[in-house]
């Protein structure tokens, strides 16, 4: 069993005896949800650590965007309770970029790009190749796309 995994169900043990039921329902969804991703295909297998670590960042994207669904629709009680899950798998995720230091990497990554030939919003392929492997989960893919284009453009 991977460390990641075996956290969360030491986790979710722990929660379960102090009476946490939010954490304790979080991290069960969130279990489910990496079995589910195990069993998926032709045959079982076990996840990696990082193939775990994208199953719980894509579980914590589905918190943040059900609490925006919910605050829009003037659900506030509804929204605090997917913000307070997320802020759980928060804990089993790489500390996010600052707009500085993702700043930083996007530059880098536009110079190498412009070094290799690309110039312009043209290059925005060939620098998202350059720095998605560098943000590796510490940056939401819209928000990197989002810093390309600012870059490229000005």
């Amino acid at each position: 069993m991977t460390t990641l995994k075996s956290r969360l169900q030491d986790d979710l043990t722990a929660a379960i005896k102090e009476r946490d039921e939010l954490r304790s329902a979080t991290l069960r969804m969130t279990l489910a949800a990496i079995t589910k991703e195990e069993v998926a295909g032709a045959s079982a297998r076990e996840l990696s650590d990082d193939e775990v670590q994208k199953v719980i960042t894509r579980e914590a994207k589905k918190r943040r965007e059900a609490a925006e669904a919910f605050a829009s629709g003037g659900r506030a009680e509804q929204a605090e309770r997917e913000r307070a899950e997320g802020e759980v798998l928060a804990d089993y995720l790489p500390k996010q970029l600052t707009d500085e230091e993702l700043d930083t990497l996007v530059a880098e990554a536009v110079e190498e790009a412009r070094a290799a030939g690309a110039e312009g919003p043209k290059a925005m392929g060939a620098v998202m190749k350059l720095v998605n492997p560098k943000v590796a989960g510490r940056a939401e893919g819209g928000r990197v796309a989002a810093a390309v284009k600012k870059r490229l453009a000005g």
